[in-house]
């Protein structure tokens, strides 16, 4: 067995011989791979092996369609049928609001390549006569997926690895890494049977690898406790059961009827397909437990749970329902397994917090469908240091140590797990662990009718509804189109573009930089300019292939010393990316400090044309009048100024594009703050204002957001940015940006959609004469130029102001027109103000 390899591939499930099979196929000649029992012992052998292509995520819709097309050509390269059988896949709906999300949802297909189909009841019941569809709206159906076997298809990618010269050794764990400072040492102990358990032995190897990728799968919280990390993959009973033949299934066939598509039944919870003339039924049901908080136990292998017939009994009449011949089937076979889940249900696909070199491909929840474009993805960021797609949506930093634990992860998987069929609104906030993170102003915004969204732990404001139930008014009630909330989100921009508001802006990422190094590295770890003393810049931090990695607001506080502000739901995931950058370059430019703040400053955002106003009220100043003049505190500058009794690092900048100053403070010291500046704003008319509305208004400026404009995928000269880019200077990932030119152009638009209905920033741009050119990345309504606005990105020929476009919404082309940069004070005349 060789002890010294490139690349060592931690679990022999669908996902890691995937991965194996990929980097191989990519080009690394040296790679291993470890299973501790045999190939498709996890969660693998008892997978439905179902291949749905709907996901709401644009990364996401990329894997599975990668998946599927990748199965399909797996037999001609290895000789092994995989067991794909293409059926298609038919989602119903029995309500319209269950049609709405499927139209978002297409929409976002579109931008894939992801092809559908729209069939009516009527359609449904002339092609698969045994449904009853009475009761239905419609139905999408996708032609070209269905099911596959899992071990088959396993297996066939371990062969296909086997075959570019990939090292498979099964009944080996890993039980130790260790990183030496180049590579990870890799403690293996061999696997023996013991009392029907799977045990180490004494024997045990060292591997040396460069690299290291785990997909341990209900493994996952022992390798997190090796690996001295914490990540939230923790695994859920998931029940399926199989029937014996229906007479009429088998009926049907015999007279030549194909084989019925991988029904899904949203609204019920459930999803059925064929097997040998009779029914898979699999259920996402309320209640499932989570397992294996802890780790997998020594007897637990390929072994499964009783079944539980009471949680799926309301999913079991469901399904009789819709396929009534089935009632008299009985029960065949029945199976209830771990399946690995995660919070929001995407997998944990890239590189380990704190570690070099160590990759993770962990919770998955629908991991057959994943597995291929997992491999293939994972592989070009590992070979090339970037994939071709933006994979920040998968990134295992989004759950932040500093905050997640075994609890959180347990009670959100399980809410997950239930959540499989639920209507996924894009305006969805589910409640379970909540609230976690609270800012001290949380109780006082709540006494307010704050209504909270879930940031990075956070609880942070999307709107202000109102507090007597006597309004009949349901803030549970979301939307496709515009919900209950929209009107009081109007409203509050509205007071930000005509008076004043208050945004809690404390979930922002806040990062110290300082040292003897300090200047020199973020002037090559950014893109722009850096900021003279006391003043500010907009900045990107940039991935070795020349794409956007991080946004940040850079504020210098000294010669060396600054203060770094980036979006709230990237903190760790920023923080990561600066210590590993930094460590890289001490050698080079000196002792360099880094310190996470988040935690010990609130922010306040005061803006709109009498912000000032309010400020001036409260502020301690020798010349109150003055303070806060274009003279003594210009745009784009910093100061640490005293508002009544709190000391404040007072920021001029506002991301609605208003006159205002962010006003970071001590956080022990924010209901203080909040009590001060609300006093204060009373004469005014100041209003508090949501993060839904501030979203609409950052995009009359044009503003670009991380992990929507801004990724991976682009470079901050397509996000159309060049004021913020010095290329007389040298920075990371400078020649990689230049050579790539402009593929594509971000642009802002203004859209001439339904009257009930705004964009939510996934939806497909097409010409006037029905060419996909582009998609949207943005979203929302404009209170300046009452009608919905987007940004998104479209060839860079056509991201020209005045060029006429269409944007499908609810399965219809509304009219588009790209507008100018910043189409709200394009001269930024207001947020220059003096007064």
């Amino acid at each position: 067995m060789k002890t010294q390899v490139k690349a060592l591939v931690v679990g022999g499930g669908a996902v890691g011989t995937s991965i194996a099979y990929h980097l191989a196929k990519a080009g690394w000649d040296d790679v291993m791979l470890i299973e501790r029992d045999e190939l498709t012992s996890g969660s693998t052998w008892h997978a439905a092996g179902l291949l749905p292509l709907f996901n709401m995520s644009y990364a996401t819709t990329h894997i599975h369609q990668y998946s599927v097309e990748f199965y399909k050509q797996l037999e001609a390269e290895t000789g092994l049928n995989a067991g794909f059988a293409v059926v298609g896949n038919l989602r119903m709906a029995q309500t319209q609001e269950r049609m709405d999300e499927y139209m978002l949802y297409a929409s976002t297909a579109e931008t894939c390549g992801v092809s559908y189909e729209w069939l009516t009841p009527d359609q449904i019941k002339e092609r698969w006569p045994l449904i009853r569809t009475e009761d239905l709206k419609g139905a999408i159906y996708h032609n070209t997926d269905g099911y596959i076997n899992p071990a088959d298809v396993t297996q066939a990618m371990a062969k296909g690895a086997r075959q570019r010269g990939v090292m498979i050794e099964r009944k080996w764990q890993a039980d130790a890494f260790h990183w030496n400072g180049t590579h990870w040492e890799v403690t293996l102990s061999k696997m023996v049977e013991k009392g029907g358990n799977l045990v180490p032995s004494d024997e045990q190897i060292v591997i040396t690898a460069e690299h290291v990728v785990t997909a341990s799968g209900n493994h996952a919280q022992r390798t997190a406790k090796m690996l001295g990390i914490k990540m939230p993959a923790i695994p859920v009973e998931h029940q399926f059961i199989v029937m014996d033949q229906d007479p009429e299934l088998v009926k049907f066939r015999a007279e030549g009827g194909v084989e019925h598509p991988v029904i899904r039944d949203a609204d019920a919870q459930s999803y059925v397909r064929e097997e040998r003339g009779g029914w898979i039924l699999g259920v996402y049901e309320k209640n499932a437990p989570a397992v294996f908080e802890h780790g997998v136990p020594d007897s637990f292998r390929a072994d499964l749970f009783p079944l539980a017939l009471d949680r799926i009994e309301e999913q079991y009449m469901a399904m009789i329902h819709r396929i009534p011949s089935c009632e008299e089937s009985g029960l065949k076979d029945d199976f209830n397994g771990p399946i690995c889940y995660t919070p929001d249900g995407n997998p944990l696909v890239g590189p380990a917090p704190g570690l070099h070199n160590m990759w993770l491909a962990e919770g998955f929840s629908f991991g057959i469908t994943a597995a291929g474009g997992t491999g293939y993805y994972l592989a070009q960021m590992m070979v090339e240091g970037e994939a071709e797609i933006d994979m920040a949506s998968l990134d295992p930093k989004r759950y932040s140590s500093n905050w997640m634990t075994t609890e959180f992860a347990a009670r959100k998987n399980e809410e997950c797990y239930d959540h499989v069929y639920i209507l996924h609104h894009p305006d969805e906030e589910r409640p379970a662990c909540r609230p976690l993170r609270t800012a001290p102003a949380y109780e006082r915004q709540k006494a307010r009718g704050a209504q909270f969204g879930f940031v990075n732990g956070w609880e942070r404001p999307n709107y202000y509804g109102p507090l007597d139930a006597a309004d009949n008014f349901d803030h549970d009630a979301r939307s496709f189109r515009r919900g209950g909330w929209w009107q009081h989100a109007v409203d509050e921009a509205k007071a930000i573009r005509e008076g004043v508001g208050l945004i809690d802006a404390t979930a922002f990422s806040k990062h110290v930089v300082k040292g003897p190094g300090a200047t020199a590295f973020l002037d090559w770890f950014t893109c722009n300019k850096l900021p003279k003393i006391g003043r500010i810049n907009l900045t990107y931090a940039l991935t070795a292939h020349g794409t956007t990695r991080t946004e940040y607001t850079i504020v210098r506080n000294g010669e060396n010393n600054y203060y770094l502000v980036s979006a709230g739901a990237w903190t760790e995931y920023d923080a990561d990316y600066l210590r590993k950058a930094a460590e890289s370059k001490m050698d080079d430019f000196g002792y360099i400090e880094i310190q996470d703040v988040t935690s010990q400053w609130g922010v306040f955002a005061i803006a709109g044309p009498k912000s000032r106003d309010v400020l001036k009220a409260v502020i301690n100043d020798a010349d109150p009048e003055t303070a806060l003049t274009n003279k003594r505190f210009p745009w784009l500058s910093a100061k640490q100024i005293e508002l009544g009794m709190c000391p404040v690092n007072a920021i001029r900048v506002a991301y609605t594009g208003e006159l205002g100053w962010e006003l970071h403070h001590p956080i022990e010291m924010q209901n203080y703050l909040f009590d001060l500046l609300e006093k204060a704003g009373e004469p005014h008319g100041m209003q508090l204002v949501g993060a839904r509305a501030q979203n609409w208004l950052r995009q009359e400026k044009s503003y670009r957001a991380f992990g929507n404009e801004l990724g991976r995928d682009a470079t901050p000269a397509e996000a159309d940015l060049p004021r913020f880019i010095d290329l007389e200077k040298e920075f990371h990932g400078k020649e990689a940006m230049v050579e790539k030119g402009i593929r594509s152009k971000a642009c802002t638009l203004l859209i001439d959609g339904p009257s009930d209905a705004d964009p939510w920033g996934r939806e497909v741009l097409y010409t006037e004469d029905g060419t996909r050119v582009g998609r949207l990345t943005s979203g929302g309504y404009s209170v300046a130029f009452e009608t919905s606005i987007g940004m998104g990105y479209v060839k860079p020929e056509l991201a020209v102001e005045g060029t006429k476009l269409k944007v499908k919404m609810q399965d219809k082309l509304w009219d588009a027109v790209v507008t100018c940069d910043s189409p709200y004070d394009p001269k930024n005349e207001t947020i220059r103000k003096d007064g």
